[in-house]
């Protein structure tokens, strides 16, 4: 297309007097609330599923601290050898290396580990109720299977429990928990990125004159392109910033962990020292996701409408 004598001072007004090639862009119109408001609603749902899989890692990994830190001998034996036994294995556990303390849980402790399944009027006088011995180790722990040897031939009723069939289903659900995660965070992304493509070939449509305008005097298509670009960019920007400063305040709003149960991970949502730098990748990654999505949206749209 060859060019309009005089009309390439036009293309030099547009670069000086906005600085930039966004000044060719309407800033207003639905484009521009759809690619705010949908990038704001992205970065909010972005900021609770981070937080989400972020507490439920640390419950996840406090469980799983916690029970590799302690183990329990269950003393199975007929009603007249319970305390010889008993008092047979914590002599075997108080002298092994590694165990930094091991005792018997008394009637009221196991009466209240029950009484979920029994009611709090359980007497454990009525049941064959085996007796419990809590250990705690510590670094680097204690030889299991020469304990059990121990064990065997000090109490023959004593069975150890190292939790360690608790530790691998816990470990387990926190790694598929952040895996979760991170894929509502792919799945926000690409929403973004579905949803600006679709406004910036709405407006790449509506402003059909203006883009044969630019082409009549020698505007190239990477410059209006570039045009488009930083607009939407800067508007999924705005909208990231916003969404995530408005999930982070409903993250503060939220209960304390401390005043409710502290193994519950959907009142303990939230972030935790370092962890509050997190959300502020989310503003970032919308402005990327714009940034592609624009420019891959714009390139294709000029291409169909030469």
């Amino acid at each position: 297309m060859s060019k309009i004598p005089g009309m390439t001072s036009l293309l030099a007004t547009f670069k000086t007097s906005e600085g930039s090639a966004a000044g060719v862009v309407p800033a207003t119109g639905h484009t521009a609330w759809l690619t705010l408001f949908a990038s704001g609603a992205m970065a909010f749902l972005a900021v609770f599923a981070l937080a989400l899989s972020l507490a439920t890692g640390r419950v996840a990994d406090r469980w799983a601290d916690e029970l590799a830190r302690t183990a329990t001998v269950r003393i199975a034996a007929p009603v007249g050898q319970i305390a010889a036994q008993t008092e047979a294995a914590l002599t075997v556990l108080r002298t092994t290396p590694g165990i930094t303390a091991a005792r018997a849980l008394t009637d009221d402790e196991q009466n209240a580990l029950l009484a979920p399944w029994f009611g709090s009027e359980l007497s454990l006088e009525n049941l064959p109720v085996p007796r419990l011995i809590e250990i705690i180790e510590n670094t680097p722990g204690y030889d299991t299977d020469g304990l059990r040897l121990r064990l065997a031939g000090e109490a023959p009723g004593a069975v150890l429990d190292d939790h360690s069939r608790w530790r691998a289903p816990l470990v387990a659900a926190a790694n598929r928990l952040r895996n979760l995660g991170l894929l509502v965070l792919i799945l926000i992304a690409t929403t973004t990125a579905v949803i600006v493509t679709l406004a910036a070939g709405s407006s790449l449509s509506a402003n059909r004159q203006v883009i044969a305008v630019l082409r009549l005097v020698g505007a190239e298509d990477s410059y209006i392109a570039r045009a488009f670009v930083r607009r939407f960019t800067l508007r999924a920007l705005a909208g990231g910033a916003m969404g995530t400063f408005a999930g982070c305040l409903a993250i503060l709003l939220m209960p304390d962990p401390g005043e409710v149960a502290q193994n519950n991970f959907l009142t303990g949502l939230g972030f935790v020292g370092l962890q509050w730098l997190w959300p502020l990748i989310i503003p970032l990654l919308a402005g990327g996701v714009a940034f592609w999505a624009t420019r891959t949206a714009a390139l294709r749209s000029l291409k169909e409408l030469t």
